[in-house]
């Protein structure tokens, strides 16, 4: 049982965590998100279309101009703090790699820290297991933050995610995190390049076996765009496809741009694995 703020997940229960970017220089929405009212309305529309979780972040995760912690919380801690008035049943993950950051959200009211970079930051855990929170635990191959791969290599990559994830959720119990509030992520695109993230997917029931939760971060990222050469605005239907495969090899937590599409591509898998019902059964039944 996956336990997020006032929410529990059965295993079979596949969850949508929908971005909301507090940047004006996101790499998709160019920070249509930026200022509160958009992004209000982003996670009212989010949480209507199925989403369960919120992610919201206050630093692009690639290369570009210096955001300090102190700017990091302004982005972040009040509109976490609406989120939470406003829609009190949502979980609130918060993206980023600072303690400090993690520290001043969860007072604000966040549920989970999303901690992207693989442990950067070891006092983000700390954080977690003080406040209660959940933790994704994610691979970035020893890359430091917003920083681009380069000439990555790995003898086995996915033995490798194994090895670092596994190791940080361990430990995230060891501080006190709630084990049922631990996700263990691949880490897409993050210190590896296309043939290793696509070799992540392929793989990802390996993950799956180790019993911890695995969150799957995959919309329009580079990986899609590279292995069908589309730009960012053309990568949907490689996301859907990618995430119907993840999907059926076990992943639980999605984290997404398109809400609507990806609950349908989630339900679709569910039904076809009999762990839901059809919406509707008409057909051959008069």
């Amino acid at each position: 049982m996956l336990r997020l703020g006032q929410r529990e997940f059965a295993p079979h229960e596949r969850v949508i965590m929908a971005i909301v970017n507090r940047t004006p220089d996101s790499f998709y929405d160019q920070g249509a998100t930026f200022r509160d009212e958009p992004a209000l309305t982003r996670v009212e529309q989010a949480v209507a279309e199925g989403a369960a979780i919120i992610d919201i972040g206050g630093v692009k995760a690639g290369p570009g101009e210096e955001v300090t912690a102190e700017e990091e919380v302004r982005r972040t801690v009040g509109f976490v703090a609406e989120v939470r008035r406003r829609f009190p049943d949502v979980v609130i993950s918060v993206d980023t790699w600072r303690h400090e950051v993690g520290e001043a959200v969860c007072e604000a009211g966040a549920d989970v820290l999303n901690d992207a970079w693989g442990g950067v930051d070891p006092r983000l855990a700390e954080v977690a297991a003080r406040y209660g929170a959940g933790l994704v635990c994610t691979h970035a191959g020893g890359a430091e933050p917003r920083t681009r791969p380069h000439r990555a290599q790995y003898d086995d990559v996915v033995a490798d995610i194994l090895d670092v994830t596994v190791g940080l959720a361990e430990r995230a119990v060891s501080l006190g995190v709630p084990r049922e509030s631990v996700m263990i992520d691949p880490g897409h695109d993050f210190g590896k390049n296309t043939r290793h993230s696509l070799e992540a997917t392929r793989r990802l029931g390996e993950m799956v076996a180790t019993g911890w939760p695995v969150l799957v971060s995959l919309s329009n990222k580079d990986f899609v765009g590279e292995t069908l050469d589309r730009p960012v605005k053309e990568r949907v239907v490689g996301t859907l496809a990618t995430t119907a495969v993840s999907a059926w090899l076990g992943a639980q937590v999605y984290r997404v741009h398109e809400v609507a599409e990806t609950r349908q591509v989630l339900d679709m898998v569910s039904s076809i694995a009999g762990e839901r019902a059809p919406a509707v059964a008409r057909r051959g039944l008069a």
